[in-house]
């Protein structure tokens, strides 16, 4: 008789299944990779970030790279969570032996996956044009854009699991595009209008896009920036274990 796969097992088996339906989905790969290397090029050949560090592609990749976690952790798990929670996906798997906290943890694994793929193709393009990261700043640099991608997914899994699918669809949409460009995340807090430099600072997109230039450029970790972060994952997580609806 076969023994049944053990949680862990589960769990890798849907994170692995979550990441191959986000990378096999056109509209989720677009986001995720085509849109953030297009932006990475841009700010190679614009004159938005001159004067920020070294050169405009040491400014830029550590942006591209927060951006590419928003992409996947927000956009891409919020929109595929509301429609698995339109069609009864998530009520069904919630039952079966994964478990609603398998599922979260395979959902976790599946974003932490695609984000390496992310960071693996920026990184070979950023390196194609001249970037030059501080070699103290890849340690910090990676854990600070896991802690940011775990403030995204909550906040996108507590949008998914409080509003319609379709709402989720356009609030996730516009987010990515509004924090993107106003956020912080990709242009610094500098370049805004000074009205708006408190309040970006404050934006897990501002704080997660701060500490990554830090990291990257200096070597150093931003712990105001990094403090943001974790206080929008606790709120967020813990809102959306409060109110997430399964159906």
């Amino acid at each position: 008789m076969q023994r049944p796969a053990t949680l862990l097992r589960r769990i890798l088996l849907q994170g692995k299944y979550e990441a191959l339906a986000m990378l096999r989905n056109g509209e989720q790969l677009i986001l995720a990779v085509v849109l953030p290397l297009l932006a990475l090029v841009g700010l190679t050949v614009t004159p938005f970030l001159d004067g920020l560090g070294p050169s405009r592609i040491d400014v830029a990749v550590p942006g591209i790279l927060a951006l590419c976690a928003m992409s996947t952790a927000f956009t891409g798990q919020g929109i595929a969570t509301g429609f698995d929670r339109r069609y009864g996906v998530l009520r069904f798997l919630s039952t079966t032996p994964l478990g609603r906290g398998g599922l979260i943890a395979g959902k976790v694994l599946s974003v932490l996956a695609v984000l390496c793929l992310q960071v693996a193709v920026v990184a070979a393009v950023g390196f194609g044009l001249g970037w030059q990261p501080t070699a103290a700043g890849w340690v910090p640099g990676l854990l600070l854009l896991a802690l940011g991608a775990a403030a995204f997914t909550a906040l996108g899994l507590l949008v998914a699991g409080t509003v319609r699918p379709e709402a989720t669809l356009a609030i996730t949409n516009l987010l990515w595009i509004l924090l993107g460009a106003l956020g912080g995340i990709v242009i610094p807090a500098e370049r805004l209008p000074a009205a708006a430099q408190q309040i970006v600072g404050l934006l897990p997109s501002g704080a997660l896009g701060e500490a990554l230039r830090d990291a990257f450029l200096h070597g150093a970790v931003n712990g105001a920036a990094s403090l943001i972060l974790v206080l929008w994952t606790v709120t967020a997580g813990a809102a959306a274990i409060r109110w997430f609806k399964w159906n």
